[in-house]
């Protein structure tokens, strides 16, 4: 939906500031629909939806994360989450270089609560590193750190690029989700490419045969004979590629990806026929993905059996597959629960519903996946100690 439709009416509506920025990126995909011959593969409008410098979902000023935006993320629900990934994080630190490497770190209330919590353990980080794109979350990230944490403020830097060789603990909180992805139909035995094209001022889905890389890495899949025409889905070559890069770099350490998804075998489920992608707008589900470019936030599933096979594929080591919910029980958050300020009747009970939240299967506990591959660690740690699913991968 292009900012000239109607906006259904049981969402917030953009402030005119918010509306004149979709307006402009929904101008530069125009453009760039028009240059490329009227037609924008679904994967490069993604990307521009999201990343495009100064207009793109994570590239504006807007709050994304939180109650004042538009989804909730883990470290959002609770300090919990971080300080139990941190054991985990310690049981790495302690085998290798004390260093850090997040990727989009949101808010930056993750860094600060696995520096706290790492502290406290004893682990002197040498270097927290955070990769991000927006300028924006950069400084939130900034002020969230030193507000937080303002003593170990300090050990963060902000990098531009990937590094060449990567020692440590590599942390990817929701990332590969919002990474660019193609959405594909199967229709009388042939593969669809989903796309955009522009008509007067308005943005349209269409469908054109899928060709190159889209159709290998889809035919690899080898499902197009167990669904029924009109099954659609999704494939991130971007999410495949990263994977491999960050396995490539990593040279002695554990890489933490954590995200909502599911194996192939269920990724590609018949009965999952109309994919995963959904956008997300003030707390909102969104069907639409051409829903006021540059202000709804857009997401699909992750493949983690793609991920896992790209890592391996690239030399890492694949150490462990859980849910979120029993990867934080493996790191302890029952321990860390039950040291809470019990006497504080109130705080003790919210942070048990900020526990649940975590791992309950009706929340985050199932639905969110933990997957770790590694090079060169004597021992995995804690995490995947039990309840590891490397084997449905």
């Amino acid at each position: 939906m292009s900012p000239t439709q109607t906006r259904p009416t049981n969402l917030p509506a953009p402030d005119p500031a918010a509306l004149m920025a979709s307006a402009a990126l929904v101008e530069q995909i125009r453009a760039r629909i028009a240059a490329n011959g009227g037609w924008m593969p679904f994967s490069e409008y993604m990307a521009a939806a999201l990343y495009t410098p100064g207009l793109g979902y994570y590239a504006g000023g807007a709050a994304r994360f939180g109650s004042a935006g538009d989804f909730v993320t883990a470290p959002e629900v609770s300090s919990l989450f971080g300080q139990t990934l941190a054991r985990q994080v310690a049981d790495v630190l302690n085998q290798t270089r004390p260093q850090i490497l997040e990727f989009g770190a949101g808010s930056g209330k993750l860094a600060a609560d696995l520096l706290s919590a790492l502290d406290n353990l004893g682990v002197s980080v040498e270097r927290y590193a955070i990769l991000e794109v927006s300028g924006a979350l950069r400084a939130q990230q900034e002020a969230t750190l030193r507000e937080r944490v303002p003593a170990l403020a300090g050990k963060v830097v902000w990098l531009d690029a990937w590094p060449d060789a990567i020692e440590g603990c590599v942390i990817a909180n929701e990332v590969l989700d919002a990474m660019p992805a193609d959405r594909v139909t199967w229709q009388s035995d042939q593969l669809l490419a989903w796309g955009v094209e522009a008509t007067g001022d308005m943005l349209g889905l269409a469908t054109r045969p899928a060709t190159g890389a889209l159709r290998e890495a889809m035919q690899e899949l080898a499902i197009e004979h167990a669904v029924a025409d009109g099954y659609t889905s999704e494939i991130s070559l971007a999410a495949r590629a990263w994977s491999a890069d960050l396995a490539k770099r990593l040279v002695h350490g554990m890489a933490l990806l954590v995200d909502y998804g599911f194996p192939a075998s269920e990724y590609y489920h018949p009965q999952r026929n109309q994919g995963t992608l959904r956008g997300h707008y003030r707390h909102h589900a969104i069907d639409d993905p051409l829903f006021l470019p540059g202000l709804a936030d857009l997401t699909v599933h992750v493949d983690f059996t793609a991920i896992a096979l790209a890592a391996q594929e690239a030399g890492a080591t694949v150490a462990g597959y859980a849910s979120q919910a029993q990867f934080l029980i493996n790191s302890g958050i029952g321990e860390l629960l039950a040291a809470s300020d019990a006497a504080d009747t109130r705080r003790h009970a919210a942070v048990a519903r900020e526990a649940n939240t975590l791992m309950s299967p009706a929340e985050m506990g199932e639905l969110f996946k933990v997957l770790a591959f590694t090079r060169g660690l004597a021992h995995d740690g804690r995490g995947f100690s039990s309840g590891n699913r490397i084997h449905t991968l």
